[in-house]
Formats: structure tokens, sequence, C-alpha cells
């Protein structure tokens, strides 16, 4: 089986997942600048086997897009214009930076630390890939 790799998606920095072979588990990658990002994701996919990337869907508590869908569009439309072959969902993405913060404190990462938000933006990747695998192995997507 090919892996899914998913992406939160943010103007500076993009946090990076990815599942196993098998499409069990996700876990977090990297965290890339936005600015390489296409660079990353043409570098890892010519190495590793990718079904999916999975797109985190900006979205605010009562389902209107955020501020940042444009930005979010605007690079889908652009992997879709760089890897046509490759397909792309999007993954509603509310909550996953509290979520992310609570996992941090959860895991007894200290203060200092869960002020960095390559890693926060890392594991939102991650919640995001994992969301999205529950969901289609349940069938439950949002």
């Amino acid at each position: 089986m090919a892996r899914i790799i998913s992406i939160d998606y943010g103007r500076a920095r993009c946090g990076i997942a990815a599942t196993d072979t098998l499409q069990i588990i996700a876990n977090g990658l990297t965290t890339v600048p936005t600015s390489k990002l296409m660079d990353f994701l043409r570098d890892y996919t010519s190495r590793e086997a990718v079904e999916c990337i999975v797109v985190g869907y900006p979205r605010q508590a009562d389902y209107s897009d955020s501020e940042n869908m444009r930005y979010v569009n605007a690079f889908v439309k652009q992997l879709h214009r760089q890897m046509p072959d490759m397909k792309i969902e999007l993954y509603d993405e509310r909550f996953t930076s509290v979520l992310a913060h609570r996992t941090m404190i959860d895991a007894g990462i200290g203060r200092m630390a869960r002020r960095n938000k390559a890693l926060v933006d890392e594991i939102s990747a991650t919640i995001i890939l994992q969301s999205y695998l529950e969901s289609k192995k349940y069938n439950t997507r949002p």
C-alpha cells in the first residue's frame, strides 16, 4: 500500500504528517517553510509511494471558511497543476491547534517547547491525518 500524507497549511510554514505503508497510524514528519513546500512534496513523492494528500480545510466553528481558506485554495490549485495524477482531499481542521496543545501538555512537553509553532503545526498535521484515517475507516466524513 502507498502512504497518505497530510498538510497543515500555513502562510509561513506547513506541518506534514504521513501514514505507515498499511495506512494505520499517522506520524509527524516535519515542518517546512511554505515557500519550500512544493519542493518537499516533489522530493518526498519521488522517494515514497503516496496515494493521497490530505490538506487541512480551515473552517470557523460555524462551518464557514476561515480567512486562511483563500491561501489553501490557491495552494490546492497549484498542487493539482504540479501533481495532476495525485488524489487530493480537503479535511476539516477545526480545533487541531487546540488539540495539538492539549496533546503536548498530556505528553508532558514543557512550556517553552509548547511555544514551538513548528512542533504545533506538525502535531496538527498528525491529528488531521489520524482523524482522516478514522473517518475513512468508519466512513464518517464531515
